[in-house]
This record gives C-alpha cells, structure tokens and sequence, in this order.
C-alpha cells in the first residue's frame, strides 16, 4: 500500500470512529429528588448541552398493562425535563420502563400475552407523546436472573420486535417522528445467554446501554472493583469475565453491532468494610462501609461522596485494571474519576462502539461543590474525551456597538439557522438569546433537516 492510500485508509479510520460515537445517553432518576440539601437532584439541575439524549428512570407498569408513574410529581419533572428541549432542541429524552419491584421485575406478567403487550405499546405510545418523550427506554433487569421462566427470553424479544413495529406504524401515519427505543442491559455473560436473544432485540433496538458496573460489591467477601476496565490477576472462576472488555464484547460477539452498543459509565463506587490489615484490591471485608451522608444506602458513594471521602484518604491506582481506589481505616471505594474514564473512552473508541451511556447524571458533582472540578467532571470528562464539540455559549448583549452575532437573533423567531459563514457552525435563537453550535469533526450543519450531517 503506496503513502497516499494509507493516509486515505487512515484518515477513513478516523472518520469512521468519530462518526460511529455519536452518542452520550445520560440517565436521571427520579429518587434523587429525596437526597437532602446539596444531594437533591431535579431535572432543573440538567445542563441541556451536557448530553445528546437524558433517560428519566424510573416509570413501571400497572396491573392494566400500562406505563404508570412511580412518584408523585413523576408528571411535573417530565415537564421540566422536556422544557429543556426548548433551549437545545437537538437534545432527545426517553422514559425508563421496568426495574424491579422486591426484587421481580414488572415485565413479567405482561410479556406473557400478546394481548396484554399489545396493551401495553398502545399505552406506551400515548404516554410518551403526551408527556412529550422521543423513545422508551426498556430497564429488562435480567428477569431470568429472578426465577422467571426461561419463556421471557423469547417473549422480551418479541415485545421489542412489536414495539419497533408500532413505533414505526405510529410515526407514518401521525406524520410524526419515529420515537426511539433502548434497553439497559446485562453485562455478564451468564445473565446475558438467559435473558437475551441479542441479534434479534439489536436488530429492532437503536441502542442498547451495556450496564457496565456492579462487578463486584459487598455482597462479596473481599474488595473487587465497581467498573474494571480489564480482568485482575487475581480473577478466576466466574469472576475471569466480571469486567468491561469482557463484557462488552460478549456482546459483540453475540452479534450486537458495535454502532449500536454503549458502554455505561457509573458515576458511583462500591465500598466494603476491611476485616483485616490488608488494604488492597482483594483484601477480606465484610459487608459494605458506612452509607453515604446523601445517597444514604450502605454499599455505595455518590461520586460527590467519593471527593469528600477522598481529600483524606489515600488513593491507590490499579494499573491492570485502568480504575482507583481509596481507602482509610477499614473503608474501601472502589470507583472511577477522570483518568479512568478517559482510558474507557479511549477503548470504546477502539472498538467504534455507539457511544457512552451514564448512571447517573444525579451521582456527578452536578453543582461542582464537592470535587473541585467544576460541574459534572465526570460526564464533561467523557464528553471532551469523546470529542464532541465545545457546549455552546451566550453572553449578555455589549452596550456600544453590537456584535454580529449576538444580534443574529434580532427579529428572528426561535429555530436553528445556518451560518452561511461557516457551515460547520449553526445558530439558535431561543428567547432573544443567540447560541453558536458547532457540528462534530467533520460534518457540516444542513438547513433541510437541522443537523450535522456528511458534507
């Protein structure tokens, strides 16, 4: 191969990476709103710029087939969740459907008729057009692994087919956008083979968020990582796969496409107590440290938690495994900050996966009080690894001369517009307000459907 067509070769490579992770699906939950003072979280607190789509968990399903809330206010934090679309219109939102409910999942008894998942798109679609979601996110918590019967597996991948189908049926004749459609999934291969049929389900989903965490956690008698890039020395047994490259590509090799996988990126660590003097990774403990002052549930920190917990502890790094861990007297966290999730990125990257998914939004330093990193490290950190482009800014209009484009807007009504000075880069005028985006490498922004598209 002559210089010219390596760097063509290349440069397609290149291409093909920036174009294949494209998203950054971010998860909220609807409890957060009970953490107190500085823990409480609402859709109020969500930068619109932050992520390309935000997944509301969690909705479930009631003795009637239907999509029902679970929380009293669910209905006004989808407003104000879907406000927010009015200052980036190019943000999407799904609702999360399923869960568990003491421990069985909500699915159950409706996937078992056709009859009553049928009732259940019909419900789905008149709920998420009335509150204003673009697509159904499907939270299958691996029923299988629940004692369902080994039925489910067939019966979730029909559920996705028929969903694809009346999404589809809706969308032509409402002259409407298609609505979205998504699963979290299993990251471990045994929950996977019992749970999933994947070529099938990948075939009808758009994406599919791989739940990349709880790997390890107290429920185990020594320390092991929430989120490990790569497998330990020390793991053997089942524990040889509990990790993200083992996971995501069971996927792949099960026959998802990687354009459709993300990775999910936990904003949170798992902690143990220590019995002994020994403090690293696989030391014995014996259940988890101390609840977190504001998620309040032994097992886990926020990631908030984990910077206060930090400025006193000591840090350790497990090269192996690309991830930190922390730990002072008998308490140990095993989490990520920016550097591992940098090293993720760079491995999604390589595997030209879909993009990254987030658990949760409300786990960041949303409001950069605790971690000194500003808010959201975290996600920001994925955003800025994944190279997306710089968030859009406004400023107050000058008052001498005014500038150009901050009185584009003058006049116009709210919408996206071209810059006929440079395609790469769009307008959006909301509320007076005049906001410069610009398209990821390589593309250019086209009136005619308002996206970045291929020039």
């Amino acid at each position: 191969m002559n210089r010219h067509n390596l760097l063509a070769g290349l440069g397609l490579l290149l291409m093909v990476q920036i174009a294949s992770s494209t998203k950054l699906v971010c998860h909220m939950t609807n409890w957060a709103q009970y953490r107190p003072s500085s823990g409480r979280f609402t859709p109020d607190h969500i930068d619109p710029f932050l992520c390309t789509h935000v997944v509301y968990s969690l909705a479930t399903i009631n003795s009637f087939n239907q999509v029902a809330p679970v929380e009293w206010n669910d209905e006004t934090l989808y407003q104000s969740l879907n406000n927010l679309k009015n200052v980036n219109p190019l943000m999407k939102t799904l609702l999360s459907v399923g869960g568990t409910v003491n421990g069985i999942s909500p699915f159950i008894g409706m996937v078992a008729r056709p009859e009553s998942r049928q009732a259940f798109i019909k419900s789905a679609i008149s709920y998420l057009r009335s509150n204003g979601f673009d697509g159904l996110n499907l939270a299958w918590e691996f029923p299988a692994r629940n004692g369902s019967p080994a039925e489910d597996r067939e019966r979730f991948t029909q559920l996705v087919g028929e969903l694809k189908k009346a999404f589809q049926d809706d969308a032509k004749d409402n002259r409407l956008t298609q609505l979205l459609l998504s699963a979290n999934v299993a990251a471990t291969g045994s929950n996977i083979n019992v749970s999933y049929e994947v070529p099938k389900i990948a075939s009808s989903l758009d994406f599919i968020n791989v739940l990349t965490y709880d790997f390890h956690g107290h429920w185990e008698k020594a320390t092991g990582h929430n989120s490990p890039l790569y497998r330990s020395s020390l793991d053997s047994g089942t524990h040889y796969h509990f990790n993200v490259d083992s996971a995501i590509n069971f996927w792949l090799e099960s026959g998802a496409p990687a354009e459709k996988v993300l990775m999910t990126f936990p904003t949170f660590g798992r902690t143990f107590r220590l019995t002994t003097s020994n403090t690293g990774l696989g030391a014995p403990s014996n259940g988890p440290a101390d609840a977190g002052p504001f998620t309040r549930d032994a097992g886990y920190w926020s990631y908030y938690e984990v910077c206060s917990f930090t400025s006193s502890a000591r840090v350790e790094w497990i090269e192996e495994q690309k991830v930190p861990y922390a730990v002072q007297g008998n308490s140990w966290v095993g989490y990520d900050n920016k550097e591992s999730f940098t090293a993720k990125v760079q491995w999604l990257r390589s595997k030209n996966l879909g993009g990254a998914s987030v658990w949760t939004l409300d786990m960041d330093d949303f409001t950069g009080a605790f971690c000194a990193e500003g808010s959201y490290p975290l996600v920001n950190q994925i955003r800025n690894a994944l190279g997306f482009p710089p968030k859009p800014t406004t400023t107050k209009a000058p008052t001498t001369t005014p500038d150009p484009i901050l009185s584009f807007c003058t006049g116009r009504p709210d919408g996206l517009y071209p810059n006929v000075v440079d395609s790469t880069t769009y307008f959006q005028c909301f509320r007076g307000n005049t906001y410069l985006h610009r398209c990821q490498p390589g593309l250019v922004y086209v009136d005619e459907c308002k996206c970045c598209n291929w020039p």
